[in-house]
């Protein structure tokens, strides 16, 4: 015998229905991607572990899951690049170094340019606010006319300075590369092992802080509209010259071979009086956990040139999207939400992790995690230049080349021999460019 429901019962069911419907429609409305998961590939970075606990908060919110890999910085690009070339890769968001591998990538049409997403007000609201961004920030992330990213950590190059050294000294904080170079000679006391500067020296991790001084004094890498090499002009030589006497003669001995690590470590350690190198290296000195002279040091904007004050302000990361992910709406949900202002105060205020936004700078929140004169310099060198080394596809050989003569003159060997035969091979290189 067929069952066959009451009218209260029919009623009931018919209502349970139409309420499940609408539960559908609702949920279809507010998280139009649930169900849905994007590969996310990032790099062991400080920036990574700030936003891994605000995940579930996007998750909840919209109905994506993050599958997050982390790498080092090196396995990261070995990783994409070897999926990439592969094809069929799922990788849906990534993290890259666009003054490192963005040319490649554009040559190679791997990435999904973001310009028009940014431009779309049906998929951008205007309060997500792409020109809340810093211009220098941005310009490091197009590439031919191509947005490849959307920036998550900024750098500029800043002055690091022993207060108390240069107090005892009767010295100002140098304003001017003059003035860095006499404070250099007076802090100096080599048979004690005081050294007046100390900057990198190893020739290829060299050349990015190099750069700072080369604009300063007026000069550059390359003319971008000719494609002719400039590493011997006037300017670019006396940069070069400028940069060696400055680790030769106050530098401690072996800063051939120092990068980051070992040119922190001197100074943390106290045996230096100034140091130029990225801000975003301010932990290793200004950390009491980390820094023997923590409570001593200042940061101050880079000092002027002949030419002024031309520091790099880049984005060392950004979140790109690749041109193969078939999920390219939800990824830019989630690119869109990790560059939000609301989560880059987060990462700031939390984590320390210098963004590019200026209202976030604005704010006391995103200025709460770093000292007051390290913010000042910060923001005083927002509209430098940005780029910290040649763009070029052959970002590795390139700065092998430059830092040749970087080589030299710390050596106190001919700067102009030196700079003549680098121009050579640096044109040579950019000849073999994709234009």
């Amino acid at each position: 015998m067929a069952h066959h429901c009451t009218r209260i019962s029919c009623l009931l069911l018919v209502i349970a229905a139409f309420a499940a419907e609408g539960h559908r429609a609702a949920t279809a409305q507010t998280k139009p991607y649930a169900g849905t998961a994007i590969r996310f590939l990032a790099a062991n970075h400080p920036w990574t572990e700030a936003i891994k606990p605000l995940l579930p908060e996007f998750e909840a919110r919209t109905g994506i899951k993050i599958r997050l890999e982390s790498y080092g910085e090196d396995q990261l690009t070995q990783k994409l690049t070897t999926e990439f070339t592969a094809g069929g890769s799922d990788i849906d968001a990534f993290m890259q170094r666009p003054l490192q591998e963005a040319r490649q990538y554009v040559q190679n049409k791997w990435y999904t340019d973001l310009n028009p997403l940014v431009k779309d007000p049906a998929r951008t609201p205007a309060d997500w606010s792409f020109a809340d961004f810093q211009a220098g920030a941005v310009g490091t992330e197009m590439v031919k006319g191509q947005l490849t990213g959307i920036p998550i950590v900024v750098e500029h190059e800043v002055l690091y300075y022993r207060k108390d050294l240069l107090q005892g000294a009767g010295l100002s904080v140098p304003k001017t590369l003059d003035e860095l170079k006499a404070a250099g000679q007076k802090l100096s006391d080599k048979g004690k092992g005081k050294f007046g500067f100390v900057a990198r020296g190893q020739r290829s991790p060299a050349v990015t802080q190099f750069s700072s001084f080369l604009y300063s004094f007026g000069g550059d890498w390359f003319n971008q509209e000719t494609h002719k090499a400039t590493l011997d002009t006037p300017e670019a030589m006396a940069a070069f010259k400028f940069y060696g006497a400055m680790l030769r003669e106050y530098g401690p001995p072996g800063v051939l071979n120092m990068s980051w690590p070992q040119a922190v470590a001197v100074f943390a350690q106290g045996n230096a009086g100034l140091y130029t190198d990225a801000d975003s290296l301010f932990p290793n000195m200004l950390d009491p956990g980390k820094s023997q002279v923590a409570d001593k040091t200042g940061v101050a904007v880079f000092p002027a040139g002949p030419k002024g004050s031309v520091m790099y302000s880049v984005t060392s990361w950004g979140l790109a999207m690749p041109a193969s992910t078939k999920k390219k709406d939800a990824a830019w949900e989630f690119i869109k939400w990790a560059t939000s202002k609301e989560t880059t105060t987060k990462t700031q205020s939390v984590g320390a992790v210098p963004g590019a936004r200026g209202s976030v700078w604005d704010s006391a929140a995103g200025k709460a995690k770093f000292p007051a004169d390290w913010v000042a310099a910060a923001q005083a060198s927002a509209k430098g230049r940005s780029y910290d080394r040649p763009l070029v596809v052959q970002v590795g050989k390139a700065r092998d080349i430059i830092g040749s003569v970087i080589i030299a003159s710390i050596e106190g060997k001919d700067v102009e021999s030196a700079a003549h035969q680098a121009n050579k091979d640096f044109q040579a290189l950019l000849d073999a460019e994709p234009k």
